[in-house]
């Protein structure tokens, strides 16, 4: 497999919004098997929105208040008639799925570099 093909350069890097974030609501979207509504506080950047289907891998209780990786400025769209305005980064292999999250104490809407 040639990655050569996907490669980007660190101005490609720059231009994606990944900052800390803190999950302070999360509730169901009604008529959904599978997704939650989010919201994450994103400090001196405000409150974002997300759509994301992690029912299937997190309770929500276990999502609230988890420090997350999020991506701030991905292009806003409409899931199940709620606005997403970014989205929560996560790794997968298979049938697993684990949350990108921080391991120090740096404030809500640090940029991730």
């Amino acid at each position: 497999m040639d990655d050569t093909a996907n490669e980007v350069t660190i101005n490609d890097f720059k231009r994606l919004e990944v900052r800390v974030g803190t999950v302070v609501e999360v509730s169901r979207v009604p008529r959904t098997n599978k997704l939650y509504k989010v919201i994450v506080d994103m400090g001196t950047h405000g409150k974002k929105q997300t759509v994301t289907s992690l029912v299937d891998y997190y309770k929500a209780e276990e999502l609230l208040h988890k420090r997350i990786i999020f991506l701030a400025n991905l292009k806003e769209t409409t899931f199940a008639g709620e606005k997403s305005e970014g989205m929560l980064l996560a790794a997968s292999e298979g049938n697993e799925l684990a949350l990108l999250t921080i391991d120090r104490g740096v404030p809500d809407g640090s940029r991730i570099s």
